[in-house]
Order: structure tokens, then sequence, then C-alpha cells
């Protein structure tokens, strides 16, 4: 291990680091708005959309986000829309997150028992009262674990950016390795800031599980 070697390469790796993040966060961010909407289309059955966003979930799930980069990015200039490679990141982890989120926000809103939504119309509550104080608060803590996994496979997957010459985390480490053959050095602050980006999120996800977990069941 080269230590100067190390040092020479980390103001790449820092730039890559930050468009990473900034990629990442912004994806799963539009993620997260198609999968409540998804989600709540198909739980409420609303006419036609529901089956729509059904169609886009299995679609988006069942197909890897480097096929989908690939369409998105290759694809769509044929179609007369080309769009910038940071763009087309952004759009191919929102759509593949949406359909994640969709999948753990339903979940949890079929989860929240109907003695619950009984209960709440006993004491006088209308249904838009019981969604939004009964139903979405318990619905939104059983999908917390849910919610964060994704949140992590999202992170990683900004892996594959690599391939539409985004210059993210991987395509700085094979770059690197390719010019220089330092494989070691340059492996090693790959693996080294992934953990700082991922790392965080996880412990993150943990705390806020075991609080909204105490506060459902009343835990100390």
């Amino acid at each position: 291990m080269d230590t100067q070697v190390l040092i020479s390469y980390l103001p790449r790796y820092v730039s890559a680091f930050f468009l990473t993040v900034r990629i990442g966060l912004i994806g799963i961010a539009l993620a997260f708005l198609i999968g409540i909407f998804s989600a709540f289309c198909i739980h409420f059955k609303v006419y036609i959309l529901s089956q729509v966003f059904k169609g886009y979930v299995e679609l988006f799930r069942n197909t890897p986000l480097l096929v989908q980069l690939f369409f998105i990015y290759f694809g769509l200039p044929k179609l007369g829309l080309s769009i910038s490679a940071e763009l087309c990141g952004i759009l191919g982890l929102g759509l593949l997150g949406g359909s994640y989120m969709s999948e753990a926000i339903r979940s949890g809103l079929e989860a929240v028992s109907k003695s619950q939504t009984e209960s709440a119309s006993a004491l006088g509550m209308n249904r838009g009262q019981t969604f939004f104080y009964v139903i979405l608060p318990e619905a939104f803590t059983l999908s917390v674990p849910a919610i964060v996994a994704n949140v992590i496979f999202l992170l990683k997957e900004t892996s594959v950016f690599s391939a539409i010459s985004l210059m993210d985390l991987m395509f700085t480490a094979k770059d690197l390795i390719g010019l220089y053959y330092n494989t070691t050095e340059s492996l090693f602050l790959l693996v080294s800031f992934y953990i700082v980006m991922l790392l965080p999120i996880s412990i993150i996800g943990s705390i806020l599980e075991k609080k909204v977990r105490y506060k459902m069941f009343g835990a100390n």
C-alpha cells in the first residue's frame, strides 16, 4: 500500500464521492415521491392508474438498472429525447427505486389491521382523519425497515453509473486502475468511500427504526 498514491488519488475520489451522493440523494427523493403516489394508487385501487402502476412496479423490479440506464441514455435519443448522463442516472435510480419504495409503502398500508380503522370510526373520525392520523403513521412505522434497506440498495446501485460515463466512484476506480495499475490503492479508496457513504445511513436507519418502534409499542 503506497501512501503517496493514496494521497494523490484522494482529490479525484472526493469529487466522485460528492457526485455519487448528489445523484443518489436526488434519485432517492424522486423514488420516494413515485413510490408514495404509486402505493396509494395501488392500495386504494384508483381506476386505471392502479393497473398502470402495477405494471410499472413489475417491469422495473424485474429488470436490471443497467438495462434501464442503457434504454434511457441510448434509446431515448433515437426518439429525439437526448439527456445528460447525470439526468439519466437520476431518472434511472428514481424509476427503479420508485418500484421498490411503492411495494414497501404499500405493504405498510396493507399491514395496518382493520381493528385500527374500526376503532377510529367508533371514536367519530371520518375517513380522512382516520387515514392521516391512524393509518398513515402506523403504515410508515411498519415500512421504515424496508425503506431504509431500499435507500442503501439504491446507493449501492449507483456503482453501475460508470457504464454511461458518469465520473462516479466506480468509474474513478476503474479509470485509475486502467491508467496506473495501482489496483490495491484504488480499490482501498473505493471501498472506504462507499463505507463513508453507506455506514451513516445504516446507523441512522437503525436508530430511526428503534424510535418508531418504541413510539408505536410504548417501549422505553
